[in-house]
């Protein structure tokens, strides 16, 4: 973003950190530039949970990353593994294309994830070479067996790394998936909530302008009420993740 100033991405990092979400150090000169992962299950997880803070962070001149745990081989009916994980893999990197995020994915299957050692330490290894200073993640206790698995790696992670770097979960089809949530923060992603939608909009495979992104509008605008916003996105921050939280 070669045409943002630091006080342009300074001014930015206060509306986030109004919302209650980034660390201390950013906004006290320690720290401009943050790296945000959001890890999702599937191909579309992280755009329709955090679309909107994904976008908001990218606008300050942060660095966010797109993390997947698949490719999405199970997810398109008729298709076989190979063919839908070219489809899905095709869509989550136009869907980050218009977040601003960078695309990294791991190798587990759609419909298969597993938890083992082999499975921790592959998920360690990603971590650990890209450093977050904030991770947002599934809600663990969620319907879809992927998206209880993704949580579980992620939290190992943050284990691993000492809780350095802040852990939050997100939301997905609440009540369908995601269940008993009740977020601590909220971010206001009224102005980014066309993008948001837009990036979801790129998984036409999943049909998402008729299907799930019906449930996320519900989600964004209820969670809007309850922080009195336009459209919010809802997280729970771990209450031991890090140190400084505005």
């Amino acid at each position: 973003m070669s045409n943002m100033t630091r006080r342009d991405m300074l001014q930015g990092a206060a509306l986030l950190a109004a919302a209650g979400m980034l660390p201390a150090t950013a906004m006290a000169g320690g720290k401009d530039k943050l790296k945000i992962i959001v890890a999702g299950a599937h191909p579309d997880d992280p755009e329709s949970s955090s679309g909107g803070t994904m976008a908001l962070y990218a606008d300050a001149g942060h660095e966010v990353v797109s993390l997947y745990l698949t490719r999405g081989e199970a997810g398109i009916h008729g298709k076989s593994h190979e063919e839908a994980a070219k489809i899905r893999t095709a869509e989550a990197l136009e869907a980050c294309r218009i977040l601003k995020a960078r695309p990294v994915f791991l190798t587990q299957i759609d419909g298969s994830t597993e938890l083992n050692g082999e499975r921790y330490d592959e998920a360690w290894k990603v971590i650990k070479e890209e450093a977050p200073d904030i991770l947002l993640t599934h809600w663990p206790i969620d319907g879809h067996r992927d998206h209880r698995i993704m949580s579980l790696l992620m939290y190992d992670t943050w284990l691993r790394a000492k809780k350095k770097f802040e852990l939050f979960y997100y939301e997905t089809e609440s009540g369908m998936q995601t269940q008993h949530f009740g977020p601590t923060h909220y971010v206001d992603i009224t102005t980014t909530e066309d993008r948001k939608r837009k990036a979801c909009y790129a998984h036409p495979s999943q049909n998402a302008e008729k299907g799930f992104y019906v449930l996320h509008d519900k989600m964004n605008r209820f969670r809007g009420q309850e922080a009195s916003m336009d459209f919010a996105e809802g997280f729970i921050r771990h209450n031991q993740s890090g140190k400084g939280l505005l």
